[in-house]
């Protein structure tokens, strides 16, 4: 994951096709390392592809995915319903799940993980 946040951040600051040394020197800035196949790989996977492309092809895989907390099924749901009342409520629905997550948020405790860990 790390690898993949560090070769976004290359990509977010104008570097439209970072290197290992680029992926590098990013996770180094931060103390955390990479394993050099970890880095291969994921340059392997991504050469030649447009970022904003691989992710929008991530994003419509992950949509087709059925999520535990009933989101994925609320969304299909709503628009096979056809009537108003079926419609609303399944929206209501995740309106809850998100007081849930702010109050998650607030939360200053990291489980004693750190994000290059």
């Amino acid at each position: 994951m790390k690898v993949i946040a560090a070769y976004l951040l290359a990509v977010l600051g104008g570097n439209k096709n970072p290197s290992a040394k680029d992926i590098k020197g990013i996770l180094g800035s931060v103390g955390a390392e990479a394993e050099d196949n970890m880095i291969e790989l994921l340059m392997s996977q991504l050469k030649g592809k447009d970022i904003t492309e691989v992710i929008a092809a991530g994003r419509e895989q992950l949509a087709s995915v059925p999520s535990g907390g009933g989101g994925g099924v609320a969304v299909a749901a709503a628009p096979a319903g056809g009537g108003g009342a079926a419609a609303a409520a399944p929206a209501a629905a995740p309106a809850k799940k998100e007081e849930k997550v702010e109050e998650k948020e607030e939360s200053d405790d990291d489980m004693g993980f750190s994000l290059f860990d």
